[in-house]
């Protein structure tokens, strides 16, 4: 919005022929990594100002996180900390986004609003949490039919209002050589959108267990995110680097820069010992919005690089469940491979504080992030 405002109309309207070096500056206000800039900075001091506000308001209500019987009694102790905190993260995001991006793009509001439908879904787990004192908030059944229907959205835009390109850009393959061999029919292709889009947004959600884990892991594989999404989104970096480039993926750059800074911004207040919990409608948006950047941008496979903690702690879910149904069926008992799952929780049992966990799962995650950038040069 201001972009219109600050250039189009001031600049256009006085600035065009003016040899002021204020009209002049205001030329900055076209390039995405800029406004970028201006949307990071936004969207945390947006989560760092109305914080307290939001964490008083939660307590107000009563909105405290209900913890599982089977959780440690160091998880027992958070009982009652303010949750659904995620709020604060999407609303500096969306306002930041809107401020300043353009809004002529499609893409950008496929994002916004993909992530606003997740957020939807995991506010309203949240709900019957708190409201029916349940932990285990939605059904499976209902949350899987959210997320579903998302899905099945962005692909419907993308199909009916978009010349997408129905293509998977596999890294480690020059462009020219992987558009010969992975264009799939976009039927099929809504198959691969339902599964990055369902995957992220749970694998989030699983990791949003330890005070600061998932809102620092966020900030980490958003930032590497970010800097895939302008690359791809600018023809000089798209074409050096054999990216599929698509112009329209632009202003995606100011969402995911947004995103980066309402993380950084929700961590002031999430890092241990928290004093307040994203919650559903924080994780789930979260995971959404970072498949969504990702299939709007084809960097899918790079993906599980870009949030391989999320996709570690996913993997731990399903190894766990997999090998105890197996050995049930096998030998009558059910056997784990590891203590608890999600895998923060197995080492948190294993006797490692929680602090050590988050730090050193920080540190996976920034090799991760720093293995998906270095593809760019591997293709």
């Amino acid at each position: 919005m201001l972009y219109y405002i600050l250039y189009q109309w001031i600049f256009r309207t006085y600035g065009a022929n003016s040899e002021s070096y204020f009209y002049k500056g205001l030329n900055v206000f076209q390039y995405v990594t800029f406004r970028t800039g201006l949307a990071t900075v936004t969207s945390l001091l947006i989560s760092l100002f109305f914080g307290k506000y939001v964490i008083r308001k939660l307590t107000e209500l009563k909105v405290g996180q209900e913890i599982r019987e089977e959780l440690s009694a160091e998880h027992q102790a958070k009982k009652g900390t303010p949750t659904m905190g995620g709020v604060l993260i999407i609303g500096s995001v969306i306002i930041a986004t809107l401020l300043w991006g353009k809004l002529d793009s499609l893409f950008l509001w496929i994002a916004l609003g993909a992530t606003t439908c997740f957020a939807a879904i995991g506010f309203a787990d949240d709900y019957i949490k708190i409201v029916k004192k349940r932990s285990l908030g939605l059904t499976g059944k209902q949350k899987l039919a959210g997320q579903l229907i998302t899905a099945l959205a962005v692909w419907a835009v993308l199909y009916f209002f978009t010349n997408y390109e129905w293509n998977l850009s596999i890294p480690f393959l020059k462009a020219t050589a992987q558009t010969a061999i992975t264009i799939i029919p976009p039927w099929l292709y809504l198959g691969f959108i339902v599964f990055i889009l369902l995957g992220a947004s749970n694998a989030v959600n699983l990791t949003d267990g330890l005070d600061g884990l998932a809102s620092s892991v966020t900030f980490i594989a958003m930032s590497a995110l970010t800097a895939l999404t302008y690359v791809s989104s600018d023809a000089r970096w798209a074409e050096r680097l054999d990216l599929t480039h698509n112009p329209m993926s632009a202003e995606l750059t100011v969402f995911c820069g947004a995103m980066v800074g309402a993380s950084l911004g929700f961590l002031w207040y999430n890092s241990p010992p928290a004093e307040v919990f994203m919650g559903d409608v924080g994780s789930l948006a979260i995971g959404g919005a970072l498949g969504t950047v990702a299939v709007l941008t084809k960097q899918e496979f790079l993906l599980p690089f870009i949030g391989g903690v999320f996709i570690l702690e996913a993997l731990s879910v399903m190894m766990q469940v997999s090998y105890f149904k197996f050995t049930r069926r096998s030998t009558g008992v059910g056997k784990r491979i590891f203590r608890q799952a999600p895998l923060h929780h197995h080492f948190q049992l294993s006797g490692w504080k929680e602090p050590k966990i988050v730090f050193r799962f920080v540190i996976i995650a920034i090799l991760f992030a720093l293995l998906s950038l270095s593809t760019l040069k591997l293709r």
